[in-house]
């Protein structure tokens, strides 16, 4: 290795990878397309290996470019974490703390519980990643993850904020049209939404659940959000958290003793982030919201 190579290099690298081109990656790191290209040429020199490869969809990478991916991407994500840790230090709660949780969470739950603790402390700033990929907090891609299923890593501060309930649901105005089913053999009649790619948590669900599998849905998407918004918009019946559900005198919940699904709920942050103020009251508020929201 003729040299070592700086974060720059593997930015543009990671970029050219996620974007499949130069111009795609410039447009998003906001740079000149040639200084990415000037990037990669600086790499390929220094770690002496060929990383992409020309065709006519664009720039191909080669098996060394793939392998350095997850490498890069965890630099990426040690850097963001290094810079979180740097613009909060000080006097008081201040600076950036991420948090990740699942779309309906993010959306349904999370804001009341950000924007009372946003009153409390001006100075924070709040990150929420919402996706259903558990995000890894120890390669610092997040300080603080909500997650549904109980955390397996070492080095993690878990706390277990209870069960929350999901069962089938469909607003007034479906069952008005459609009338309700008064058993499980019955939904076979009606409109349901569900999944479209099985997670490991709905595998899990389908074995006790057999009856909702994928063919017998007629709307599929696998962003929860969607499903809830097919829901209280009457296209059909599907599976909704009570806790939601309840805010509403729109959303009937239907077979409630033959459908039950019950989410374990757990916050979760690196161990070291316990010596952080921003991060541990944030954690204590989600906690304090969280618990609310599962007893209600």
């Amino acid at each position: 290795m003729a040299s070592d190579p700086g974060w720059d290099l593997y930015r543009s690298l990671l970029a050219v990878l996620v974007e499949g081109s130069l111009s795609g990656a410039a447009r998003a790191l906001d740079v000149a397309q040639p200084t990415v290209g000037r990037h990669i040429a600086a790499l390929e020199r220094s770690l002496g290996l060929s990383l992409f490869t020309r065709s006519q969809t664009g720039l191909r990478p080669t098996p060394a470019a793939l392998e350095l991916r997850a490498y890069a991407e965890a630099m990426e994500s040690t850097a963001a974490a290094l810079k979180r840790a740097a613009a909060s230090q000080g006097a008081g709660v201040q600076g950036v703390v991420r948090v990740t949780t699942s779309d309906v969470i993010g959306v349904e739950v999370l804001p009341p519980i950000v924007a009372g603790l946003r009153e409390r402390y001006p100075e924070l700033t709040v990150e929420l990643v919402l996706t259903n990929r558990v995000q890894d907090l120890l390669r610092g891609q997040a300080d603080i993850a909500v997650r549904m299923v109980r955390p397996r890593q070492e080095l993690l501060v878990a706390r277990r904020i209870g069960q929350i309930e999901v069962g089938l649901h469909a607003s007034r105005r479906y069952l008005a049209g459609y009338g309700m089913p008064r058993t499980v053999a019955e939904l076979k009649r009606h409109a349901l939404i569900g999944f479209d790619q099985a997670t490991p948590f709905i595998r899990s669900a389908s074995r006790s659940l057999p009856e909702l599998h994928r063919d017998l849905f007629s709307m599929r998407t696998d962003s929860d959000l969607a499903q809830l918004a097919l829901i209280r918009a009457g296209a059909g019946i599907g599976m909704c958290q009570i806790p939601i559900a309840k805010r509403s005198d729109d959303l009937v919940r239907l077979l409630a003793r033959q459908i039950s699904l019950q989410m374990e709920t757990w916050i979760t942050m690196h161990e070291d982030l316990r010596r952080s103020l921003r991060c541990r009251v944030t954690f204590d508020a989600l906690v304090a919201g969280l618990q609310r929201h599962v007893a209600y």
